[in-house]
């Protein structure tokens, strides 16, 4: 089997944004009265968008109700708005790694559980939107990662089966997703991971970095 496409996961693959989260996280947090968060506890609640995200900010330990999510769930929006983009940073060999992945030819799509409205302004803010094809977001189709429907989503504007596609993560959502959906799943073994690290028997492979990745695929000989 030869890749006719390649998708990427955003934060913990490419971008390091935990520190923007964290920020909002505790933004909101402060304006509601309650006990922030150190960083690295705000790293264990990402990886299934922003509602998860803050409900698991204000499970102390019962989690909020209704009301209290959606009132929390409007404030960190308001306060991620300001922060997007301003603390994250690259990882290392990721810009290497997508200039690499670019030069094959092959489309590029980036699939996030993030919402559109902060997607697209952090990947311009970061300078990596011209790399991708296609940018899926946590509310351009129905269901986000580990659901499927955003790969298939992507592999079908790319005009590419998802069955030749490669997704590149670093959790077992992306792993779940990329292959109820056909795909092939590669990890990186940093990210975030909800606190659990991903193992080599997960995914298809587990690879250092994106050109890892590539180099790979190419000694195996399984770029189209």
């Amino acid at each position: 089997m030869h890749f006719q496409s390649v998708t990427f996961d955003l934060d913990g693959t490419l971008l390091d944004t935990v520190a923007d989260l964290a920020e909002a996280s505790n933004r909101m947090l402060r304006e509601l009265d309650l006990p922030t968060y150190p960083e690295d506890d705000i790293r264990r609640f990402i990886g299934r968008g922003i509602n998860v995200l803050v409900e698991r900010c204000l499970t102390r330990p019962e989690p909020p109700s209704p009301e209290q999510l959606d009132h929390a769930i409007v404030a960190f929006k308001r306060h991620y708005a300001e922060v997007n983009g301003q603390f994250a940073t690259i990882y290392p060999g990721v810009l290497e790694g997508l200039q690499a992945w670019k030069a094959t030819g092959l489309p590029m799509a980036v699939i996030t559980n993030k919402a559109a409205v902060f997607t697209e302004p952090l990947l311009e803010r970061m300078g990596i939107r011209g790399y991708f094809d296609v940018v899926v977001s946590g509310d351009t189709t129905p269901h986000k990662k580990p659901h499927p429907e955003p790969v298939l989503y992507a592999c079908r504007v790319m005009g590419r089966p998802p069955e030749r596609n490669l997704h590149i993560g670093d959790s077992i959502h992306d792993i779940h997703a990329a292959k109820a959906a056909g795909s092939t799943a590669y990890c990186v073994p940093y990210g975030y991971n909800e606190g659990q690290a991903v193992r080599a028997e997960d995914c298809d492979a587990l690879v250092a970095d994106l050109t890892g990745a590539l180099s790979l695929i190419e000694k195996l000989n399984l770029v189209c």
